[in-house]
């Protein structure tokens, strides 16, 4: 019997077009010998078609497993994972914890600091304290400046002086009412792909060299010029510690089935610092994520039958918990 999989995808955040690619590229990579998949878009407006998914166990029972693959807000940071827990329905990714504060980048970074994990200075400032000054008295320049719950790089500016911080600020608060500014980090950005529910591995960490100044939305989506090195120029030993990194985020948010995470190697020091970390990495046909496990020797379908049984195998976990006296 062929397992039915349920798609979401869309979404009202600022990443409904990656969405949308994301989707189709896994619809087409799952093997229908294997799947019935069906297929659940929610528009920019939120409108669910063909109907929305009922938070009611036992109210689907034509569903066996759910992909989400919804980025940014109202999909990646928890939103659905909740819905989906009412439901009593298995989904791919990370549960309803470890979206919410893995989407959060401030509450990520406090719990890699618990756990002794290296991050970037930071400030943090909410929409109705803006205060250029006091950024100013912490950080040196250049900075980033990020809303704090957002996905993709929307939003977020390079910052060089004081005249570019407050309209910087300004435009970080229009997408988040939490915004975080980060020291600027010359060198390496890295990414790392991690799989698994208990045991999670991390694959060969890749390179990302922006054909800007920054790895922004256009040059991850639009312009089709930024350039990656599969494996990244690493040495031995800091691929090991990049790919021990990766790991050790992943547990310290506490996430399941997939994640990337991202870090910057700073090139007059050789530091490496933690800089976020996703968990519903993209799926289009330039994305990075499934590109490591293929060179990993994981090739996409076999993949996307990995994420899978990994939802099956969490749900199945669940069920042995009790919920009542």
């Amino acid at each position: 019997m062929k397992t039915r999989v349920a798609v979401i995808y869309g979404g009202r955040s600022g990443e409904h077009e990656i969405s949308i690619r994301s989707a189709k590229s896994i619809m087409a990579g799952l093997d229908r010998q294997r799947y019935d998949v069906s297929e659940y878009f929610i528009d920019p407006g939120g409108k669910w078609s063909p109907r929305p998914i009922q938070p009611e166990p036992g109210a689907h029972p034509e569903i066996d497993v759910v992909f989400p693959v919804l980025h940014g807000t109202f999909g990646e940071d928890g939103t659905v994972q909740g819905l989906l827990e009412l439901a009593d329905l298995p989904y791919v990714g990370a549960n309803v914890l470890a979206s919410a504060v893995s989407m959060d980048k401030e509450m990520t970074k406090r719990v890699c600091i618990e756990r002794g994990l290296p991050v970037v200075e930071y400030v943090v400032l909410r929409r109705d304290g803006i205060d250029a000054d006091a950024v100013c008295r912490s950080l040196p320049f250049p900075m980033f400046v990020k809303p704090a719950n957002l996905g993709s790089s929307v939003g977020i500016s390079k910052v060089r002086n004081r005249a570019e911080l407050e309209p910087a600020l300004r435009l970080a608060a229009e997408f988040d009412r939490k915004v975080i500014v980060e020291r600027g980090i010359e060198g390496k950005e890295l990414e790392c792909a991690v799989l698994g529910n208990d045991h999670p591995e991390a694959a060969t960490p890749c390179e990302i060299l922006p054909s800007k100044e920054f790895y922004d939305y256009e040059d991850k989506y639009l312009l089709d010029r930024a350039q990656f090195k599969l494996p990244a120029e690493l040495s031995a030993t800091q691929t090991a510690e990049v790919r021990r990194l990766a790991v050790e985020c992943y547990r310290a948010v506490e996430c399941e089935g997939m994640a990337r995470v991202d870090f910057l190697l700073e090139a007059a020091t050789g530091r490496l610092y933690i800089n976020e970390i996703n968990t519903i990495p993209g799926f289009t046909s330039i994305s990075m994520y499934p590109k490591m496990w293929e060179s990993a020797g994981v090739p996409f379908p076999a993949l996307l039958d990995r994420l899978i049984a990994l939802a099956l195998e969490r749900h199945a976990a669940r069920h042995a918990t009790r919920f009542s006296r």
